[in-house]
C-alpha cells in the first residue's frame, strides 16, 4: 500500500500531514520520525480530503488511498488481506487505558470513551506500557484474536486521563437527546475531535514543564545586592522577616568581631502558612545575608524580588542603597548545578544516608511526607478543574481522574521520587477518599 500510495498520492503526503495535524503550519514532517507510526496508517486508511469536516452525515468507510487501492488491487488480495483492510478502514481510533500487561505477550485495554475491555496480543508495546498508561490506538478484531492495528508512539501518563474524560463528556453531550451510550460509529463520526485531543496531549507532552514556586510564580532566581551603613542596624530592622525565630535564636549562628560587634549573619525570609500546602505552618520566601557593609538577598521569582526590595528599603530607609539585581532562569541554574563535582555529590549523598540511618530522623521525615500526601485530598487541583480530590470523587468522572492521579503519583514514588527508604502510604489516601 505504501508503494501504491507513493505512486498515486506521493505528491499529496504533505497535504495529508497538514490535515493530520489540523494546522497549515505543522512541525516538519521529519522532525519527529516516530510520529509516522500513527500518521502513515492515517494517510493509508483514513485521510479523505473529500470528506466533510463537520463530522455529520453518513459515515464514509475508509480514506481515499484505501478506496483507490481496493479498486485497483482488490481482486489480488487474499481473504486475510481483505480482512485487515476492512478492519483498518472501519474500526475507530480511541483512547485505551492499560489494565495489566504481560511483557512480550499481551495487554488488557479498556476503551475510555465507549467502555469495554479487550485483551490484545502485543509484543513490543506490552514491554513498555505500564498499568494506568493511556494509548491512542486502533484495535483490529480478528477471528481468533485482537491486535493493535496502529498505535501512537507515546504512552500517555495517567495524569492526562482527565483530558480524555473531558472529551468523553463532549461526545456524550452530542448524543444526549438520543438517550443512548456512545458507540463505535460515534467515534468514527467524530474521529477528528478524537485525533485533535491526541494532538493536544502529544504537544503538551513535548512542551517542557512550567516550573513555579508555591505562589504560582515562574521560577526565576533573583539576587539583590544593597549597600548598608551598619550590620547591627540592618539586622535589627530585618530580623522580623525571619518569622517564628527570635533575634536571640538568629544571633546564635552569627559571626562577631573581636570587639563583639556583629560582622555577618544569615537567615530566611518567611511568611506564615502556605496556600498550596496546608500542612506547612510557614513558607520560606527567600534568604537574606548581612555581611559587613552589604546585604545580599536571594529569592526565586520576580514578584518576590519586588516585594523583598520594597521591604528592605522601607525598613532601612535612607541607610540602605540598592546596588544591583540579577536574575537567572531555572534552566540556567540547573545547568550550573549539573556541573557540581563528584566530591560534592558524594558529600551530599553521605549526608542524606547518615540522616536516614537515624531512626528518629527517618521516622519524622516519613511523618512529614505522609501528612503532606494526605493533605492533598483537601487541596484544589488544576487537573480536577480546581476542585479538591474529596470533592471530585463524588461523581464518577472525577473519581476516575483522582484514581489516575494517585496511580501516577504512586508510580513516581516507586521510581525514587522520595529519599531512599521513604515511601508514602497511598492506601491511606485511598481510604480517606473511599476509593
Amino acid at each position: 500500500m505504501l508503494r501504491f500510495a507513493e505512486r498515486r498520492f506521493g505528491d499529496q503526503i504533505h497535504v495529508a500531514w497538514k490535515h493530520f495535524n489540523m494546522t497549515d503550519l505543522p512541525f516538519p514532517f521529519d522532525a519527529y520520525p516516530a510520529e509516522q507510526q500513527i500518521f502513515l496508517p492515517y494517510f493509508l486508511f483514513h485521510w479523505d480530503p473529500q470528506r466533510p469536516r463537520t463530522g455529520k452525515g453518513t459515515i464514509r468507510r475508509g480514506g481515499i488511498v484505501a478506496r483507490w487501492y481496493e479498486l485497483e488491487k482488490g481482486g489480488q488480495l487474499s481473504e486475510m488481506e481483505r480482512l485487515f483492510l476492512e478492519q483498518a478502514t472501519t474500526q475507530p481510533l480511541s483512547f485505551f487505558e492499560v489494565l495489566w500487561s504481560e511483557p512480550g505477550e499481551r495487554i488488557r485495554l479498556r476503551d475510555i470513551l465507549i467502555g469495554g475491555e479487550t485483551e490484545v496480543v502485543e509484543r513490543s508495546g506490552s514491554r513498555m506500557l505500564q498499568k494506568g498508561d493511556i494509548v491512542y490506538a486502533q484495535i483490529w478484531k480478528l477471528p481468533t484474536l485482537s491486535i493493535l492495528g496502529c498505535t501512537a508512539p507515546i504512552g500517555i501518563p495517567p495524569t492526562w486521563k482527565g483530558e480524555v474524560i473531558g472529551l468523553r463528556k463532549q461526545l456524550r453531550k452530542k448524543i444526549a437527546k438520543q438517550n443512548r451510550d456512545l458507540t463505535p460509529d460515534d467515534l468514527v463520526r467524530h474521529q477528528d475531535a478524537i485525533r485533535l485531543k491526541y494532538l493536544t496531549i502529544r504537544d503538551g507532552l513535548y512542551t517542557p514543564p512550567r516550573l513555579a514556586n508555591t505562589d504560582g510564580d515562574p521560577l526565576v532566581f533573583h539576587t539583590l545586592k544593597f549597600r548598608i551603613e551598619s550590620p547591627e542596624r540592618a539586622f535589627n530592622a530585618l530580623a522580623p522577616l525571619a518569622l517564628l525565630q527570635s533575634k536571640e535564636e538568629l544571633l546564635e549562628e552569627a559571626k562577631f568581631g573581636k570587639d563583639g560587634r556583629l560582622e555577618s549573619i544569615e537567615f530566611n525570609w518567611r511568611k506564615k502558612g502556605n496556600r498550596k500546602i496546608p500542612s506547612w505552618d510557614n513558607t520560606i520566601l527567600g534568604n537574606i545575608k548581612i555581611a559587613g557593609q552589604s546585604v545580599i538577598a536571594e529569592v526565586n521569582s520576580e514578584n518576590r524580588a519586588k516585594l523583598l526590595r520594597a521591604e528592605i528599603e522601607r525598613r532601612l530607609g535612607a541607610s540602605v542603597t540598592h546596588q544591583s539585581t540579577t536574575a537567572q532562569t531555572a534552566d540556567e541554574m540547573l545547568a550550573k548545578a549539573s556541573k557540581r563535582t563528584k566530591a560534592q555529590a558524594k558529600k551530599d549523598d553521605e549526608f542524606e544516608q547518615a540522616l536516614l540511618r537515624d531512626p528518629e530522623a527517618k521516622r519524622r521525615l516519613q511523618q512529614i511526607i505522609q501528612k503532606q500526601v494526605e493533605d492533598w485530598v483537601n487541596q484544589k487541583v488544576p487537573a480536577l478543574g480546581g476542585r479538591t480530590p474529596s470533592e471530585a470523587v463524588r461523581d464518577p468522572d472525577g473519581r476516575e481522574i483522582v484514581e489516575s492521579l494517585l496511580l501516577d503519583w504512586e508510580r513516581h514514588a516507586g521510581d525514587g521520587a522520595y529519599q531512599a527508604g521513604i515511601r508514602p502510604d497511598f492506601d491511606a489516601v485511598r481510604r480517606l477518599l473511599n476509593l
